[in-house]
This record gives C-alpha cells, sequence and structure tokens, in this order.
C-alpha cells in the first residue's frame, strides 16, 4: 500500500506544478510499474505501448467522437432553441417558471448530447436573454443553468459513463439504461429547487405570459405521428412482421421523416428514442446508435439548411480535438491503474474494510464523501480516473452492482461540476456570461447543490432506482 500512496502523492505534485493530468498519470503510472518489476524499463514501456494500441483499436472508444459529434449537428440544427421554447409553453407562467423551463430544456438537450459543458455553454445563450428580460435574478438564472446542465453527463448518452464502462469493462448499453430514472428525479428536484428559492424570494423568478393551450400543443406538433408510428413499429416486431433490424432500419426512416416535417421537440423525441430504445431492446449496440445518432442528426441540421460546408468541417475538428483529449487522459489513468492494480493497496483497504467491521452501505457513503469534497478541488473527470483503480475492486469484492456505482459516480461527477471554486460549468457561464460576477454564479448554485447532495443520499438508500430499467434489458 505503501508504493500506491507514494503514486498518488508524485501524481498530485506533479498536477500541482500544472503538468497536465494525462500526463502526471501515466508517467507515475510507467516510473511506479517500472518501480514495482524491479526497476524493469522493458515492461513497463511495453504495458504502456499495449494500453496506448488497445485504447486507439479499441471499437467501443468510437461511441465518444460520435456522440460528441451528434451533440454538435443537434446545436447546430437550432433544436435546443425548440426545446425552450416548448418547456416555457408549459411552465413559464408559473413563478420561476422560466428557470424550470431551462432545467427541462437541459434535460432534453442532454439526452442527445452526452456533454455537461456543452449542454450548459448551449443553453446560456438560448435561455439567460430570455430570464433577463423577465426579471430573474442573475442568482437564479445562472444556478438553473449551470445545475441543468449537468444533466447532460447523466441522462444518457454519455460520455463519462462510456469512459466509466471502458474502465472497469462494465456494460455501456446498461450504464444508458440505468441513468434514465436518476435522470427524471434529477429534473424534478432540480425544478423543486428553483420552487423553493422563487417561494423564499418571489422577485428572484416573476412568473410569465400564459399561453393558450392550443399555443403549448402546438410546440408538440408531431407528437401523436410519432406515438402512431412507435406503436405500429412495435406490433410489426411483436407479431413477427418485421424483424428486429428491420425496425431499427424503419425506425431510423421514420425519425428523419419526422424531424423534417415537424420542427418541434418531435424531432429530438424522436431521436432519443430511437438510439435508446434501439440499445434497450437489442437492435443494435451503443456504438452503432452513436452512429445511427449522430447520422441522423447530420441530415436534420443538412435538410434545415443550418449545416454548411464550413460548419461540418468545424464539427469535425471539434470531435477530433476532444476526442484526443478524453483518450491522452484515459491512456495516462489505464497506465496509472495498472500500477496500483500490482501494488497491495486494493487488497489493503479491502482488509482495513474487513479488520473493522464496516457495513458495505458505510464504505460506500463513505466513498461517496470523499468524492464530494474532492470535486471541490480537482477536475471532475481526472478526479473519477484517479480514484476509480483504487474504489472500483473494493465495490466489486463487496458485492455491489458495477452499473449501480457508476450512476453514483456520475452524480458526484455532477455535484463537482457546480462546486465551488473549480466547477467546470461554473467557469463556462462566467466566460459566456461576462457581465454576470463570478460570486454572483457561485451563490446561484448553491440550493441546487444542495438538492444534488439530496439526490445522491436517495441513489445511495434505493439502488433499484439505478438497476430496474437494466435488469429489463435484452
Amino acid at each position: 500500500m505503501t508504493a500506491a500512496l507514494i503514486g498518488l502523492a508524485a501524481m498530485m505534485v506533479l498536477a500541482f506544478l500544472r503538468i497536465p493530468i494525462a500526463f502526471s498519470m501515466g508517467v507515475v503510472g510507467i516510473v511506479g510499474y517500472a518501480w514495482m518489476r524491479d526497476w524493469n524499463w522493458a515492461a513497463a514501456f511495453a504495458t504502456a505501448q499495449t494500453k496506448v494500441y488497445e485504447t486507439g483499436l479499441n471499437y467501443t472508444m468510437s461511441v465518444i467522437p460520435l456522440f460528441i459529434l451528434l451533440g454538435s449537428f443537434i446545436t447546430k440544427a437550432g433544436l435546443s432553441q425548440e426545446l425552450f421554447r416548448a418547456a416555457n409553453a408549459f411552465f413559464g407562467h408559473r413563478r420561476g417558471g422560466l428557470a424550470m423551463a431551462t432545467v427541462v430544456a437541459c434535460a432534453g438537450f442532454g439526452s442527445i448530447s452526452g456533454s455537461s459543458v456543452a449542454t450548459a455553454a448551449t443553453m446560456a445563450k438560448v435561455c439567460y436573454p430570455p430570464m433577463k428580460k423577465l426579471g430573474y435574478s442573475d442568482e437564479l438564472s445562472t444556478g438553473s443553468i449551470a445545475a441543468g446542465g449537468t444533466l447532460g453527463i447523466l441522462i444518457p448518452p454519455s460520455t463519462l459513463m462510456v469512459i466509466y464502462g471502458i474502465m472497469t469493462e462494465t456494460n455501456i448499453g446498461k450504464l444508458f439504461a440505468a441513468g434514465m430514472l436518476p435522470g427524471l428525479v434529477a429534473t424534478i428536484l432540480l425544478c423543486m429547487a428553483v420552487w423553493w428559492v422563487t417561494w423564499r424570494d418571489p422577485k428572484a423568478g416573476p412568473p410569465g405570459e400564459r399561453m393558450s393551450w392550443a399555443e403549448r400543443w402546438a410546440t408538440l406538433d408531431g407528437m401523436g405521428v410519432f406515438t402512431a408510428v412507435g406503436v405500429l413499429l412495435g406490433l410489426a416486431v411483436w407479431f413477427d412482421w418485421l424483424t428486429k433490424e428491420q425496425s431499427g432500419v424503419a425506425a431510423a426512416v421514420a425519425v428523419m421523416a419526422l424531424a423534417l416535417i415537424y420542427s418541434g421537440v418531435t424531432s429530438i423525441l424522436a431521436l432519443f428514442v430511437l438510439m435508446m430504445g434501439g440499445i434497450y431492446v437489442g437492435v443494435f449496440t451503443a456504438t452503432e446508435a452513436a452512429g445511427i445518432g449522430a447520422f441522423v442528426a447530420m441530415i436534420i441540421a443538412i435538410v434545415r439548411r443550418t449545416l454548411g460546408w464550413r460548419d461540418l468541417f468545424d464539427s469535425l475538428i471539434e470531435s477530433a480535438r476532444t476526442t484526443s483529449m478524453l483518450f491522452i487522459i484515459l491512456i495516462g489513468a489505464m497506465m496509472f491503474a495498472e500500477f496500483v492494480n500490482i501494488t497491495t493497496m486494493p487488497g489493503d483497504l479491502l482488509g482495513f474494510v474487513s479488520r473493522f467491521q464496516l457495513h458495505p452501505i458505510m464504505v460506500v457513503i463513505m466513498m461517496m464523501v470523499i468524492y464530494v469534497i474532492l470535486g471541490t478541488a480537482m477536475e471532475e473527470l481526472s478526479m473519477v480516473l484517479l480514484t476509480l483503480p483504487v474504489f472500483f475492486p473494493i465495490i466489486v469484492q463487496l458485492g455491489f452492482d458495477p452499473v449501480w456505482f457508476g450512476i453514483l459516480i456520475v452524480v458526484v461527477v455532477e455535484i463537482g461540476l457546480i462546486s465551488p471554486p473549480v466547477g467546470m460549468n461554473l467557469f463556462v457561464l462566467s466566460t459566456l456570461l461576462p457581465e454576470v460576477p463570478t460570486r454572483t454564479v457561485f451563490r446561484g448554485v448553491v440550493p441546487f447543490v444542495v438538492v444534488d447532495c439530496v439526490r445522491l443520499a436517495i441513489l445511495v438508500a434505493f439502488p433499484w432506482l439505478s438497476l430496474w430499467l437494466p435488469r429489463l434489458m435484452n
């Protein structure tokens, strides 16, 4: 265990010296591996070479650039504005309604984005101006955008879930299914946080104009056709008129048709159901779903004349740049994990738990507390990749479901994304909204951080919320 602790300390020193976390983990991993093998540098570099090779050729990893590309195409197509318009139609007339609409719109955008930062950045441009115009306080406006943005990594698809699945060899499709109910719970609790803020200070979120029911239903134009198509395809599979593969092709064609005919949220809902429904019933894998989703989103953006050649090039470059960054971090984390795994730390920690006869759930609670504290001082992805090699073996030995633990990891990362002083979403908003002081953004997220901690406690206490859907999967 001493060797692993020295490695952790060395990695932290390198990080504080402003060496990129990917290189910090990679260097410590290689040196530590050589140290544990009696300074066998050939073995250490051979292991590093293998990790680079396996990561670059890992078919499952291709889901990352595809989901990043999907989110970029959806943004280009202007679907984020349509999401907010529909949510505003149903919630805008209530006190704090625009903030609630922001949370709901973030949930919808997150269901096809997979990135928290991208969701927060996109919705800041769409949602902040209407709230400012109506007289919302900057605290509530920025707090709801930052907190709503975190739903991008919980509601599937999620880049973080993909990385967790690869690191721990957990089924990514089941992780996606596991995020659905917790995502719904998160959306409701964040809306309750908005209600609490406006209950204490009604001036923070004045009600907007009430729309007629005709105007509200107009934002859901095409939903009836979408439901009918879904029922027909379901019946066709049920009565063996179509195979699952044929129904998947038919669904993809139907989604493109619906997206081209109707301009409301029907496009987004249809695309989400196509990807997640296909994964859930076993029509295609998560990687295939990402490819289909990215292709359909590109067609939608092209037909709507919002994606030119220059936009396509920029989207491809952005996807490649983000993917490269994630791959480098992941390779460094895998090398560090290889070093930790050959030390005695995992076994020593498990022996520590057994010696003090701690209840397994208390061990999980202690891990969550450590994560929440680390989230206030470390970048979230690096925090997860650094700690997984230490914590995950203990979770497996204690008999917990890796899928459930994966959802808990995502939730603590969500808390870290909006926890001062290093929450990434907070700095995204400070950059995009320079007229809002950073301290105002920090104050605005406090109620949402509290609610997220309550949500974490609920998911720890009731694992079935995360595991019910995965257990029904094909």
